[in-house]
């Protein structure tokens, strides 16, 4: 599945895994170049502030 970042990048969603530190979910995804990335998984879908109004920091693509 792919994401769109707030600030315009595109993203690919490779799995969820768990952190093995504290058990706390994590995102995997992939940016357009290939680099992979990393996430709590509450984080990647948190909604937050831009310009006064709120929107999702990873919007979903379809």
């Amino acid at each position: 599945m792919r994401f769109r970042h707030y600030k315009g990048g595109v993203y690919e969603l490779v799995c969820e895994a768990t952190l093995e530190s504290d058990l706390s979910p994590m995102i995997v995804y992939r940016a357009a170049d290939g680099s992979i990335w990393t996430r709590p998984r509450d984080v990647f879908f948190q909604l937050i502030e831009v310009d006064g109004v709120m929107v999702q920091r990873f919007a979903p693509i379809n």
